[in-house]
């Protein structure tokens, strides 16, 4: 099965354009995942065909939607960490830090509730609480993001965006890889390896193993975490035209006095309280422990006419374990006592078992050959939660100069309460089919029956309801106006059922709506510079909004009551220039721009940025100088503001925080052809900003200005 590829690669391999891409020195090849595919190493366009939109196996440039990779020279250059990193830095999205474990990620006006991997769809709980959204991103290859609704494939859409972690695989048979190490500010520092080869003679088996351990504090008081990440795969050929992978992987993540929520806003006079960046709201004996864990199947066999059968089994689970601390309402300015604490701790997984079997292949029809897609998902998530009842709730007396290591433990009762046992199962079939009009004119379209169903309670009554053999269809078309130039449109429907709910205590209704997109995608000097501007219009009903001063009732703690908006319409456009301009210089450029409104024409999801522009560029310098790489970018975004009434007066308030930039510099040295050095600072100039404001009346800040500096052994 893996013939076709060596070949290619080694072709590929004696040309100018790969012996380029070789000095620029990637971690690990991008490995094809499909026979025939070529690789470019340390550059920031991709060549391989994906299926997080359509599953037909395109190009970039072939899917009609807009498409952000995030390959792993850029994950490198960057010194991306974690998923929130990699989206933080993403062309047309964005990342709200609920916590220090929490976070929530918009595109287009809307949250995306839609992630993969390996072309998989997963299941993760609200918000990242069981650590997914920091999890390390050491194991995988890169990232794609498919902005726009992809209901297509992952069932239960919404048209925001897709995120595909698309995982390292075993596929060389040459004994390579990496050790690595870094330092960095709050006295963080991490080792890592990645290392893989053959396991036989033949190199019909082969292996891969990343481990990755990191420690540190943080620029907010108290704060300490702990981080284990390991991850091994197998790769099989158990005949030229049958490849089967098994892995596994496990993260861990264990944050000492984390931040539950964030700070109080305001003053008992009703001022606005300003605290400094380095405050916490936590204590030295809370803990948010977090556990993630995957195992995986994949058998692919390519038939004699080159047709492609796939089968998945993923087995994920998600947990965390607590005992953590939550202050909230107004700080007396005499006392600096806060009105309410609320320790709590808890003990809960989510568990989803998923199996997806594919064909894909290519057919002759009137003298051309058209390509198709079919296939079938079904998963169950089983999600628990016990709680445990906190002893004793002492008074936070003095906020203001508050000491988290001196406020008391207050135990909790050993006999946990069942607050969360239900169910969510998940089938689906979908097709598509690209044909082949003429040379220049492709037009793509399919569909997906989808069922969606839940069952049990989540801090709340029993519910058990769905929707059976919704169906979701998908039209995209795509016209060569030259070579390199290539128009494209697409349309699909929304279907997004939805946890909340109003103030009756009511659950809302599925979000239901539709997307449209077109745009132009381009390609400059043989493919190393590519280009991308879309225009797109998203509707979209029952839109849950915050209504505000009210809560669900019989929750505690308190939880935000919904209402559901009718006709909420997202208009915009996004831009995006990616890849290689000129020899060893890689750029990343993307700007979006959109406004969502109501029927009413009220503003929806204002805590979402209109406006992102992100920047990223290396030079590798030429010459004397060429051991040598230089890099910077900036992440601009425009204010965001949650809307809220002033506790004291009463009177309308609104969270806002304005337009800002972050600067980021890099530069790498090559002190041998094996052996990098590197060193990133992030927010140069160290901006004060809010990362988070307006949840539940609380803001967060952002990191201040800091730096790392890596050590990198290649072999």
């Amino acid at each position: 099965m893996r013939k076709p590829a060596l070949i290619a690669g080694a072709t590929l391999a004696m040309s100018p354009l790969a012996a380029a891409a070789q000095t620029e020195g990637s971690v690990a090849s991008e490995a094809p995942v499909a026979v025939g595919e070529v690789v470019v190493t340390g550059r920031y366009t991709l060549p391989n065909r994906i299926d997080t939109a359509t599953g037909l196996g395109l190009t970039v440039r072939e899917t009609p939607q807009s498409v952000s990779i995030v390959t792993e020279q850029r994950i490198l250059d960057q010194n991306l960490a974690t998923v929130a990193d990699v989206i933080a830095n993403g062309v047309g999205v964005s990342v709200n830090e609920v916590d220090d474990v929490r976070n929530t990620f918009s595109a287009r006006g809307f949250e995306i509730k839609n992630y993969q991997v390996d072309g998989v769809p997963l299941a993760w709980t609200l918000a990242g609480g069981a650590g997914e959204t920091v999890a390390d991103v050491s194991l995988y290859e890169r990232v794609e993001i498919v902005r726009g609704a992809t209901g297509l494939l992952t069932g239960a859409g919404d048209p925001s965006a897709s995120i595909n972690l698309v995982r390292k695989h075993a596929d060389s048979e040459v004994l390579g890889g990496y050790v690595g190490a870094s330092v960095g500010s709050w006295n963080t520092w991490s080792v890592s390896a990645d290392v893989g080869g053959k396991l036989n003679a033949s190199g019909a088996l082969r292996g891969r193993l990343v481990a990755k351990y990191e420690e540190g504090d943080s620029y907010i008081d108290l704060y300490h975490n702990e981080k284990t990440v390991l991850y091994g795969v197998i790769d099989a050929d158990l005949t030229d035209r049958t490849l089967l992978r098994i892995g596994a992987s496990h993260q861990s993540g264990s944050p000492n006095a984390p931040a539950w929520g964030a700070l109080p806003s305001f003053y008992s006079d009703g001022s606005f309280a300003v605290w400094p960046r380095s405050k916490t709201a936590s204590a030295d004996w809370t803990y948010w422990d977090t556990e993630n864990q995957n195992i995986f199947a994949n058998i692919q066999h390519e038939f004699a006419n080159g047709w492609r059968l796939t089968a998945n089994y993923n087995w994920l689970r998600n947990a965390q374990t607590t005992e953590i601390l939550y202050l909230s309402g107004l700080v007396d300015l005499s006392t600096g006592s806060i009105q309410y604490t609320y320790p709590y701790s808890d003990d809960g997984e989510s568990i989803q078992n998923s199996f997806d079997i594919q064909l894909k292949g290519d057919f002759g029809l009137f003298g051309r050959r058209h390509e198709f897609v079919v296939g079938a998902l079904h998963s169950t998530q089983d999600r628990e939660t016990s709680t445990y009842a906190a002893l004793a709730f002492p008074p936070a007396d003095d906020f203001v100069n508050w000491d988290g290591a001196a406020y008391p433990y207050p135990g909790f009762s050993d006999v946990g309460v069942l607050a969360v046992d239900e169910t969510v199962k998940q089938t689906g079939f979908y097709g598509a089919l690209r044909l082949n009009l003429t040379d220049s004119l492709k037009l793509i379209g399919g569909g997906r029956l989808a069922s969606w169903e839940l069952s049990g309670f989540n801090f709340g009554p029993e519910r058990d309801y769905g929707d059976d053999d919704v169906f979701i269809p998908y039209v995209g078309a795509l016209y060569d106006l030259t070579p390199t130039h290539r128009l494209y449109a697409s349309y699909t429907e929304i279907f997004q059922p939805q946890d909340a709910r109003d103030r009756n205590g009511g659950y809302l209704e599925p979000i239901v709506g539709a997307a449209y997109e077109a745009g132009l995608k381009s390609a400059f000097f043989d493919d190393a510079l590519q280009t991308s501007v879309a225009v797109f219009r998203i509707e979209q009903d029952n839109l849950a909004q915050a209504d505000i001063g009210y809560f669900v009732p019989g929750v505690t703690p308190p939880a935000q009551a919904y209402y559901g908006a009718e006709g909420a319409t997202s208009k915009g456009f996004e831009l995006e220039v990616t890849g290689r301009p000129l020899e060893g210089w890689n750029i990343n450029f993307g700007y979006s721009q959109f406004e969502v409104e109501d029927a009413t024409g009220q503003a929806v999801n204002t805590d979402h940025p209109r406006q992102l522009l992100k920047l990223f560029t290396t030079y590798r310098l030429p010459g004397a100088w060429s051991d040598l790489v230089i890099g910077g970018g900036v992440n601009y975004r425009s204010k965001n503001y949650s809307a809220g009434v002033n506790p004291v007066t009463n009177a309308p308030f609104r969270f806002q925080q304005d337009g800002f930039a972050l600067v980021s510099l890099m530069a790498r040295y090559d002190l041998s052809d094996a052996l990098q050095l590197q060193a990133n600072v992030e927010n140069l100039f160290d901006e004060t900003y809010y990362s988070q404001i307006g949840f539940f009346s609380q803001y967060r800040y952002g990191a201040p200005r800091n730096a790392t500096v890596s050590l990198r052994y290649r072999f």
